[in-house]
């Protein structure tokens, strides 16, 4: 018996390192955010943005572009919240498509979901946190 939970030991310690090798320089709170938005994009965001972030053509913005996502970090709080209209280029495409807002989402969901969408589609390595998300709120109203 004592073997048999040395060798589980030792396969929980292998997952974990195989865990933290994958996601390079994420801190394991950065990783339980994202886990967690993973869940509120795919029902909130993925019918338009796509199960990898990439868009839908001239329709939908891809969330891929790092550097429209750094650039405009302050606003995307109140862009998933409140939603957006009018022109926006991302990626040297022009996109002018009414984008809904998600009004029910309360401030720690909408940092899990930026999280998600920053670190696994726009290479960030931290994660938006509940004050935050919450300053960039009371900042757009």
């Amino acid at each position: 018996m004592k073997g048999y939970c040395l060798l589980i030991l030792a396969v929980l310690i292998l997952a974990i390192q195989f865990l933290f090798s994958c996601s390079g320089n994420l801190s394991v709170e950065t990783m339980q955010y994202a886990t967690n938005g993973q869940k509120l994009y795919r029902t909130h965001c993925q019918n338009c943005h796509g199960a990898k972030g990439e868009g839908l053509g001239r329709l939908y913005p891809p969330l891929t572009d790092a550097n429209f996502l750094n650039a405009h970090r302050s606003d995307l709080a109140c862009i998933v919240k409140y939603g957006m209209s009018g022109e926006i280029e991302v990626s040297g495409v022009t996109y002018n498509e009414n984008m809904p807002g998600v009004p029910e989402l309360t401030p720690i969901d909408i940092a899990y979901v930026l999280t998600y969408i920053t670190t696994y589609f726009g290479d960030s390595e931290t994660h938006f946190t509940q004050q935050e998300i919450e300053k960039q709120l009371t900042d757009c109203q």
